[in-house]
Formats: C-alpha cells, structure tokens, sequence
C-alpha cells in the first residue's frame, strides 16, 4: 500500500521539523471533567459574555470583501454588531454598530458601499472615519451635552494574510501573537486573493461549544459520516499551538484504515480524480496510490496555469485537509483553491442555540475545471467569478442548511447531542487522545472563564 503516510496512532505525517507541517509536541492539559452545565447554563453563558468574547481576537471577515474605500460589512457575535469599513488611505476600521444618541443601528446592510452613515431614527450622520458628521437640530441641544463630538465607538481591528479580526477591550496582544500559529502559517494561502462565492448563517439548536467540540475532531468520522470511509483517514495528526490554537491534518483521497479493501479505487476518489483532470477508467493505481496522483496532477496544472505559489506546498497540503482553530469559535479547512472558513456564533440570549457560518473562498481563475474540493460543498453552478459578493443565505431553526451531506448530517446530531449533555447521568466529557484539540480548546476556555488569563 502506497500511501504517504503511517496510518498508525498517534499519527505523524513525518515533516521535516522546520516544515509547517511538522507535527508539534504534545501538550499535557491534564483529565478535568468539565461541568456540562457550560453548555447549557445561562449564568456560564453570561459569564463567557462578560470574560470571554470581549478580549479574544474575533475572525469578522476578509480584505477581499471590501477592496475599496466606503466599502463595508457587518459582523455580529452575541449582543454586538460591528461595522467592518475600508479607509480612504486603505486601513480598515471597526465600529460598534451603535448610535450613541438613541442606540438605534446606524448600519441595516449587511455589506455595501458608503460614504457615510446615517442613523434611520433621527438622522444623525457620520463619516466612514466613525466622526459625527451631522446632528439634526443641532442647536436644540444643550452644547455641553454633545461637546465630545460623539462619533462611532472604535474596536480594536487588524488583519493577517487577508483575514480581518477585531478585539473589543482593546487588551489582547497583538493579533499574530494571539493567534498561536507559525510566521507564515495563513498567509501562505493568500488568501486576499480569493473570493468569498458561498456564504450561509443557519441556527443549530444546540450551545457553540458543542459545535467547536464536533468539528475539532475526526474520532467520530466512522460513526456519523461512514461514507468518508473510502476517501478520507479517520486518524489525523493533531497539532496544539499556543493560545488554544490547534490543527488536524487529515489525509484525503486515501482510504481510512478501518477500510480492509485498500485497493480498489472508492468512487469518491474517482470523483476526485475526476476533478483534476485524471481519467477513473484509464488510472491503473490502486485506491492507496490514489492520492499521490491527485498531488501530482494538482501541481503540473499550477504550473501549467502559471501559479508559482504553488512550489511553496508540501505534497499533503494539496490534498489534505489542514483543519486549523483559532480560538475561541472558527475553524478553516486550508486549501490553495481555495479556504472554508468556519464560525460558531453564539445566540444573543440563547445557551442552547449557535449560528453555523461558513464561507467558501475561491481563487478565481481563467480554468472551468479548477474547483474548490468537493467537501465544501460548493453547490453547482455557483457564480465563482468573483465578481459579485454572494447575499447571505440564512437559514432558520429547524431546517436543514443544505450544506452537503457531511454537513447537514452534523446539523441533525448536534441538537439531540444538545439534550443529552442536560441529563442527570451526564458528568462531564471524557476527553481520548483522538480529542486532544477539543481539551486544548475547552481548557483555554477555562482560563479565560475562571479569570486565570
């Protein structure tokens, strides 16, 4: 068998150690079974709010989602909404989306063009700066009570590899810093150079951290999704940065080793065969040779397409899935086609209720065989031109967000997850080495909740 790779536990792909693909040293984050009122209390829930989300780096968006000045997009987390605006000398601010007259939204799109913004209750306007611009009937007030000028409320705001973040308290560390990952790790994927084309916020009946908790491990690939059986290693090479950062790297067009056929070509890697231009009925591999021809045929297409980035890659990296978290709530599946970015926003009022977004970043090309991989879910015929910013689609408790099989089998567990963590039998999780990204999340958690960071 031909597969790159060890298929054995604990896995190492066997990078050099220099290499981002290296694997990383263990990190002891002890056996603490967590009380599972964390993922149903509302008292928790207002302690995460108050200790939590204010001091974390947030993922709000991409530099490719406003490339010119007055463009913007709102990003909303809990109870805050923020207003994400190019510059006109081409830095990006962060306002609260908040008038400080009324408290009225002073935004109502969830991304536009503007050269300023104007309250909808009383007309106050200000500049894409965040200075107030105009009062109405100014001098109907009293002069000392708005003799601050009172404009937009500032967040913290920076990017990194075409990636935006914003911090509320404006006391974290600098944002690479904060992020835990190698010099190198994201920009590697230029990601400023992609395009969002698919973008869907659907409501999970269940607390965000049950959904960081799923997607941090592929232990349960065999059980949930057993059609990934023929495609995809279920052992992964986890990887624990600083911070609560964390990565799986999971070997794709290759079969699980639980599989005891491991020659014939499963016809989901003859899909992905299909995509790179590789004929199923002429390959005469076996199914464990399958993903060095899938590497190979990816990368004499980069170079036939003059993509020079492409040489900076290891062979894993071209099909592997290099799922990488950032604390505290976002996940990205790490492809040179393109990035699938993941994040778990808890509900404003709700313990037990999260919104799932993702994103499909795409780099456009002059190629109409060049795809993203087909996990994403990129549903057919979608416009990846890039030359439209996709709307939203929103999609409500109770149905199905139509996001692939994979995913929407997900979307069925996690709320019956949700129930059994409130039972009285219920003591805590018992984390397995195979989990080890999710303890390294939930104990970062824990400083922050216990005020210990």
């Amino acid at each position: 068998m031909s597969v790159g790779y060890q298929p054995k536990w604990p896995m190492d792909l066997g990078a050099p150690a220099d290499s981002l693909e290296a694997k990383q040293p263990d990190v002891d984050n002890g056996r603490e079974l967590y009380d599972p009122m964390r993922f149903y209390s509302r008292e928790f829930m207002e302690v995460e709010m108050d200790r939590l989300w204010p001091r974390v780096w947030l993922l709000a968006g991409v530099t490719s989602d406003i490339p010119y000045d007055g463009d913007y997009f709102t990003f909303e987390v809990g109870r805050e909404q923020f207003i994400i605006v190019r510059q006109e000398d081409d830095s990006i601010k962060a306002f609260y989306n908040v008038c400080p007259h009324r408290g009225n939204r002073v935004c109502m799109n969830e991304h536009g063009a503007a050269a300023s913004f104007t309250c909808a209750f009383h007309g106050w306007r200000f500049g894409i700066d965040g200075k107030l611009e105009h009062i109405t009937d100014e001098h109907t007030f009293d002069p000392k009570l708005i003799e601050h000028r009172p404009g937009l409320t500032e967040a913290a705001c920076d990017s990194v590899g075409g990636i935006i973040f914003i911090n509320m308290d404006g006391k974290a560390p600098p944002l690479k810093e904060y992020l835990g990952l190698p010099e190198g790790y994201i920009e590697q994927y230029k990601v400023d150079e992609m395009k969002v084309v698919h973008h869907v916020r659907s409501a999970w009946k269940a607390n965000w951290k049950l959904g960081v908790d799923a997607f941090y491990e592929t232990y349960h690939l065999p059980y949930v999704h057993p059609q990934t059986q023929g495609v995809m290693e279920d052992f992964s090479q986890n990887d624990l940065y600083a911070n609560g950062a964390s990565r799986m790297i999971v070997p794709i067009c290759t079969k699980s080793h639980r599989v005891e056929d491991q020659d014939s070509v499963d016809p989901y890697q003859a899909a992905m065969m299909a995509d790179v231009g590789i004929d199923p009925a002429t390959f005469s591999g076996t199914a464990g040779e399958v993903r060095e021809a899938v590497q190979q045929a990816k990368r004499k297409r980069a170079k036939e397409m003059g993509l020079e980035h492409y040489e900076h890659f290891t062979d894993g990296q071209l099909t592997d899935s290099w799922a990488t978290g950032l604390f505290p709530n976002v996940q990205m599946g790490m492809h040179p086609e393109g990035v699938f970015i993941m994040r778990f926003i808890p509900d404003a009022d709700d313990p037990e209720l999260f919104y799932y977004e993702t994103m499909i970043l795409y780099r456009p090309v002059e190629n109409p065989d060049w795809k993203v991989p087909a996990w994403m879910g990129l549903p057919e015929g979608t416009d990846v031109s890039g030359e439209t910013r996709p709307e939203v689609i929103h999609v409500p408790l109770g149905k199905l967000p139509e996001l692939g099989e994979v995913l929407d089998q997900d979307a069925e567990l996690l709320p019956i997850v949700q129930k059994g963590v409130r039972s009285r039998a219920f003591k805590g999780s018992l984390y397995g080495d195979q989990e080890q990204r999710v303890r390294h999340f939930e104990a970062e958690l824990e400083r922050y909740v216990t005020g210990k960071k």
